[in-house]
């Protein structure tokens, strides 16, 4: 199954870079991104692998959890599209504040 990344996703992974570049351990962000995408790569085989989201509920809204982080994913008939990708904590409070 294809996986392909939301343009908000792509914006996580480079604010998830920027932000480690800007506490001077670049190397520690460059890492954790690596590892957030070879999880996704996963899905490829295990498409039904993470959880569904518990805010929602809904059977094709689905996410892994890589502590600290949400890799939040739509699953489609032929793709997985990654939405998000944010710490654990983020999603819940933008949920809380709709």
């Amino acid at each position: 199954m294809q996986i392909q990344f939301s343009p908000s996703a792509l914006d996580d992974l480079r604010d998830l870079l920027d932000y480690y570049r800007e506490q001077g351990v670049a190397e520690t962000g460059q890492r954790i991104a690596n590892e957030l995408i070879d999880a996704t790569e996963s899905l490829a085989d295990y498409p039904q692998m993470g959880r569904i989201v518990p805010e929602f509920d809904t059977p094709s809204l689905r996410e892994l959890i890589r502590d600290p982080y949400r890799i939040v994913y739509r699953l489609d008939a032929d793709c997985i599209s990654v939405i998000r990708i944010w710490r654990n904590e983020r999603l819940l409070l933008a949920v809380e504040n709709e």
